[in-house]
């Protein structure tokens, strides 16, 4: 047993195949499951079973697995026991962020970490569906990652730094009807055009949730992702839209309105492999983000809130 075999077995419990392990670690398939084979020998029990055409962990392979986070994360404290290393201030770090966590968030990191000895920032945009940000932690240092309050929790795999609670509010043109409301509920909304994102991303469900409050099904007329775009949209008078209340810049031609009647509220984490901490340079920026966060939260606002 070595640790790059039990970095295997965590990669295949997952990313669920041989294949998809194979292209993550950038090597043939055949490597990969001879690496399992040798593992396998110095264990009294099986680690992996078919299931159809795939090899997947049994409940031992997956204990096993569990273990090799804990294997890799003492294994990465060990490489870096020299001192000066480990507390080395201004060594590079990773950020991927969706698109507005990153509006908001990567300012505020280079403006307060610009000066000698601070972190060197290496920033990055990744707009994926909810279930593909834990598999970023293997490319990035830290990953902003968003999901909706009834959505399945983040992984074991990966640390979860909470920044932001956020609420979700009904974007409207200025002069809409119900722009005098100071809260809308589903009834007011289901017979409205709706601009919404795209199937797998998380904003969905809160879409479908209106529709099911209200008992019919929404129209959707556009998908669009990036919410800037989505802002030009409802100001046009395409449609309503969801928006989050305090990562999305401004527009001069919509409102917000609170949403009452389901849950309209997305979690904002940083996501990342324990072992990543073992650096000064990771804690600081993750530091930062929560002091961002904490200013976002906090600023003054017209939003109405609930």
């Amino acid at each position: 047993m070595d640790a790059r075999q039990l970095r295997i077995l965590r990669e295949l419990g997952e990313l669920g195949s041989v294949s998809a392990v194979a292209q993550a670690l950038l090597v043939t398939p055949s490597a990969i499951s001879q690496q399992l084979r040798l593992l396998q020998r110095s264990i009294p029990v099986p680690l992996t079973e078919r299931s159809g055409r795939r090899v997947v962990l049994t409940a031992a392979g997956q204990a096993l697995a569990d273990a090799a986070i804990e294997v890799e994360t003492a294994l990465a404290r060990a490489r870096h026991t020299i001192t000066d290393f480990l507390e080395q201030p201004d060594g590079d770090v990773s950020v991927a962020a969706f698109h507005s966590a990153g509006a908001t968030f990567f300012p505020f990191l280079l403006h307060h970490l610009a000066g000698p000895g601070s972190p060197r920032l290496l920033l990055a945009d990744e707009d994926v569906a909810q279930d593909r940000f834990p598999r970023l932690t293997r490319d990035y240092d830290l990953v902003l990652a968003h999901r909706l309050d009834h959505a399945p929790s983040w992984p074991r795999t990966v640390t979860v730094t909470p920044l932001l609670h956020e609420p979700l509010d009904v974007a409207l043109p200025v002069g809409h009807p119900l722009a005098d409301k100071t809260r809308l509920s589903p009834q007011d909304v289901a017979d409205q055009p709706w601009i919404t994102v795209h199937d797998g991303f998380p904003l969905l469900a809160t879409i479908e949730a209106i529709g099911t409050a209200a008992n019919r099904r929404l129209d959707v007329v556009h998908r669009i992702n990036e919410f800037s775009v989505a802002a030009e949209a409802v100001a046009a008078g395409a449609g309503l839209a969801l928006m989050p209340r305090w990562t999305t810049r401004r527009h001069p031609s919509i409102v917000l309105r609170p949403l009452i009647g389901v849950h309209a509220q997305r979690h904002i984490d940083a996501l990342h492999r324990p072992e990543r901490t073992a650096r000064k340079a990771v804690r600081t920026v993750i530091a930062e983000l929560r002091r961002a966060a904490a200013h976002i939260q906090n600023r003054d606002t017209d939003i109405p809130r609930r």
